[in-house]
């Protein structure tokens, strides 16, 4: 097993139902299959990460399969650059594991894990994606061993530089998605007076080699529920106000454009 302590870093090596350390430091499964490695000193609040409402509104969302195309996108980009020796994947920011799931699926010879900071969310896909290790932990502290990741996935999720290039393999892979210039224009619209564009990507990663950038952009169509939880699942729902949630809900129709940003990063040999 790749997991190492997130007390003292040293190895985790599973023993019946738990993880160990050499310092004695234990943590156990859960009943769904998941460990938390977040002990209670890294964290900034009781329970971090997205709310239950929050993932269940995003779970919908996904499910009826408006961002398909940007899992299929990363999928192939997994298919193409993955070496045949490659042992180990890292979904970062993973939530309830829509496109974790995904990456297990498409490589089945690969050892896929999954990583959030929300129990609640890393509870649901536990028991929904048998075939995805998961685990709480904090993206700022990967508890995972020096080079062990041919390939982190950072769909929107926050890391540190420093932890990426410590985890990621010689030649291993970062796959970072994030919103484009135009990324759901229109339910901005809603919310803001003055629409702001995304800024363009400045993102530098030391210790990498930007490889590859790809635009990934469509319409899509959406009910008023179904706008609903796309805002739920936003920033921009700490914004809205209750007038904005009331005419999205009472909405038939909502059209609103995805414009995402893809970078494909290279470990520096």
């Amino acid at each position: 097993m790749l997991f190492s302590c997130p007390l003292c870093h040293h190895p985790l090596a599973q023993v019946k139902n738990s993880f160990i350390c050499p310092q004695r430091h234990q943590f156990d499964v859960a009943k769904e299959g998941y460990v938390n490695l977040l002990p209670v000193q890294h964290k900034r609040s009781r329970d971090p990460g997205d709310s239950a409402e929050m993932m269940q509104a995003r779970r919908a969302f996904l499910d009826a399969g408006h961002y398909q195309p940007l899992r299929d996108a990363i999928v192939n980009i997994l298919n193409e650059r993955l070496s045949s020796h490659a042992t180990s994947v890292l979904d970062i920011g993973c939530g309830e594991g829509y496109y974790t799931h995904a990456f297990a699926d498409a490589q089945p010879g690969i050892t896929v894990f999954g990583l959030d900071v929300a129990k609640v969310a890393i509870k649901s896909a536990a028991k929904r994606y048998p075939q995805v290790t998961f685990c709480v932990a904090s993206s700022h502290r990967l508890p995972f061993a020096d080079a062990s990741m041919d390939a982190i996935i950072r769909i929107y999720a926050p890391c540190k530089a420093e932890e990426l290039a410590r985890v990621v393999k010689p030649g291993g892979w970062v796959i970072t998605a994030t919103p484009g210039p135009r990324h759901l224009m229109e339910l901005k619209g809603l919310i803001y007076d003055e629409i702001r564009l995304h800024a363009p990507h400045t993102e530098q990663i030391d210790g990498f080699t930007l490889q590859q950038s790809v635009a990934l952009n469509y319409p899509m169509s959406l009910s008023g529920s179904e706008a609903v939880a796309l805002l739920q699942m936003t920033p921009f729902a700490w914004r809205a106000k209750p007038d904005v949630w009331e005419a999205l809900s009472a909405r038939d129709v909502f059209d609103c454009q995805t414009d995402f940003s893809l970078h494909l990063w290279q470990r520096d040999s």
